[in-house]
């Protein structure tokens, strides 16, 4: 069984080290799959053209399984993967991050180079606003029109968050529920309707929600 949460960025941040004035610049940004990864890096080449090197490294999926790292020209192991360690180590995933370099004069040497590409990323980290995801289950819950408006208040009142509301014979509430929750959604009605809502079965599906902001 996979996880059924984890952790983001809820923003893009960024943050600038220099070291013998050379100047590394981090972008941190939210990324769903590699090509949106690879989006941001093409992003960053745009928008700094005058830079000598575009560092980058990813991890992506709920559970971080898929990560990648390139060191875009500068010696092999000395910025592509200290940032990978970086984000690996924050624990955040579909997260992207990449550094900019630019080149100030003075060689840094291999040392220099991973404390400055990994000490960026950590900058950009730190500043960032942390979202976590759960997963969730949307169902249907079917009641009549003299019971759904005063539901939907009692839903939303404990939290449960209520997507959308459709009116025909009788009232469809799509629900969200955590899916290690899901089994108490049944409960919950009987309890706030006297059983007078039933939930679709056939209307359940999984999906992601974010649950919020929250510091690192």
């Amino acid at each position: 069984m996979g996880p059924t949460s984890y952790r983001t960025v809820a923003a893009a941040a960024e943050a600038t080290v220099e070291d013998r004035r050379s100047v590394f610049t981090c972008w941190l940004r939210r990324a769903q799959d590699e090509d949106q990864a690879r989006a941001v890096v093409e992003e960053a080449r745009r928008t700094f053209w005058d830079a000598r090197h575009h560092c980058s490294a990813f991890v992506l999926g709920p559970d971080g399984a898929t990560v990648r790292s390139n060191d875009d020209g500068e010696p092999a192991g000395t910025a592509g993967a200290p940032m990978l360690e970086v984000l690996t180590g924050s624990g955040l995933t579909e997260v992207v991050a990449v550094v900019t370099r630019w080149f100030g004069g003075t060689l840094l040497g291999g040392g220099g180079l991973v404390r400055a590409y990994s000490g960026a990323v950590r900058e950009a980290v730190a500043q960032a606003r942390v979202l976590t995801r759960v997963q969730v289950e949307e169902v249907d819950v079917v009641v009549g029109h003299d019971l759904a408006g005063r539901l939907e208040h009692d839903l939303r009142a404990r939290r449960v968050p209520v997507p959308s509301v459709g009116y025909a014979e009788q009232v469809r509430l799509r629900v969200q529920v955590p899916v290690d929750r899901a089994d108490e959604l049944p409960g919950l009605l009987a309890g706030l309707t006297g059983g007078a809502a039933v939930v679709d079965e056939d209307s359940r599906v999984r999906s992601w929600a974010d649950e919020g902001p929250a510091t690192p």
